[in-house]
């Protein structure tokens, strides 16, 4: 059995616990935090402060960091590495080969093999863009995002002033879409390719005009995008947006000779963003560990993971069934 430990128990870490309990050959051996640990309840794992990390380093085989990308994941798999096999799901695009270089020199340093920005994009996404790119030389890729819920943009709304909490959804422009499909001429950019809808509770009292206005204009977020807000009761939010929906597409169109013309397209409709995103990362888990078993040691990322590292099946299982 593989024994993993949780490190962050969010929504994310309780999507890895999910997917660990469901694997047959993963067990949970413990779950750290940066919190109280007599404050969680876990599904039977023991929950320890961050600090024991050094007690359980000959316990466990792999690590998984589920803090964010934004703040956590610099700072928390490079600290992790130097006890475990590490996987994580850092997202920040432009930001992942300084991250790759950190955690790739406090691995290697170790003797450790680590995996990141696993998830569905990067991750399942990335895998697909450069297999198409491989297989397809003469052709281009485009990705969508949604319909689902952006939790970061959601934040972003709920730090407005006057704002009680938020939904914000991304959904992908049909138009654009189907024009890409069929192969038609169409101009990508941010706005042709994607809406934002934002679902706002405001606070009694506060000024919904200004509130709409802070959405719309937001640098980074929505200015460039179309924007519709939405305000409703805090009980129309828990009943109508309460789930972590998302998921997206990658196609590709390209051509193998004069007038033969190909696409390629891989597509997720996603229940719970993190439930996901944590089948994945136990996944990548998986195929951190036999990387280190191999002798393989340092940074790696989805391309460098052969299906047969992610899969639980041995290789007779997969040539017999899945081949």
């Amino acid at each position: 059995m593989i024994r993993v430990a949780i490190n962050g128990y969010g929504n994310l870490g309780k999507g890895v616990e999910k997917a660990v309990m469901a694997a047959p050959d993963m067990e949970l051996v413990v779950v750290f935090t940066r919190r109280d640990p007599a404050e969680i309840t876990t599904a039977g794992a023991p929950v320890v402060s961050v600090t024991a990390m050094p007690e359980y380093a000959e316990k466990i085989d792999v690590c998984v960091n589920c803090g964010g990308s934004a703040t956590d994941l610099e700072e928390q798999t490079p600290a992790a590495a130097a006890y475990f096999n590490v996987v994580d799901s850092f997202d920040t695009h432009a930001r992942i080969p300084e991250h790759f270089a950190a955690v790739d020199a406090a691995a290697r340093a170790a003797g450790h093999s680590a995996v990141i920005s696993a998830g569905w994009d990067p991750g399942l996404f990335s895998m697909l863009r450069v297999l198409g790119d491989a297989v397809l030389a003469d052709s281009q890729a485009v990705t969508f995002w949604g319909p689902g819920v952006s939790q970061g943009h959601s934040d972003a709304i709920r730090r407005i002033e006057g704002v009680k909490d938020a939904r914000q959804y991304t959904l992908p422009v049909p138009q654009t879409v189907a024009a890409v499909k069929a192969g038609d001429p169409v101009e990508l950019t941010v706005r042709s390719m994607h809406t934002r809808d934002a679902w706002v509770v405001a606070e009694d009292g506060a000024d919904v005009a200004r509130i709409e206005r802070e959405i719309k204009e937001m640098p980074n977020y929505f200015d460039e995008y179309d924007t519709t807000v939405h305000f409703i009761s805090e009980q129309e939010l828990q009943r109508d947006h309460a789930g972590i929906p998302h998921g997206g597409q990658v196609i590709r169109r390209g051509k193998t000779s004069d007038g033969v013309e190909h696409v390629m397209s891989f597509e997720l409709a996603l229940d719970s963003n993190p439930e996901f995103t944590g089948a994945v990362l136990a996944a990548t888990a998986r195929a951190a560990t036999r990387k280190a078993a191999a002798g393989q040691i340092g940074a790696f990322t989805m391309f460098d993971l052969s299906l047969a590292e992610l899969s639980a099946h041995t290789g007779e299982e997969l040539r017999a069934h899945f081949l």
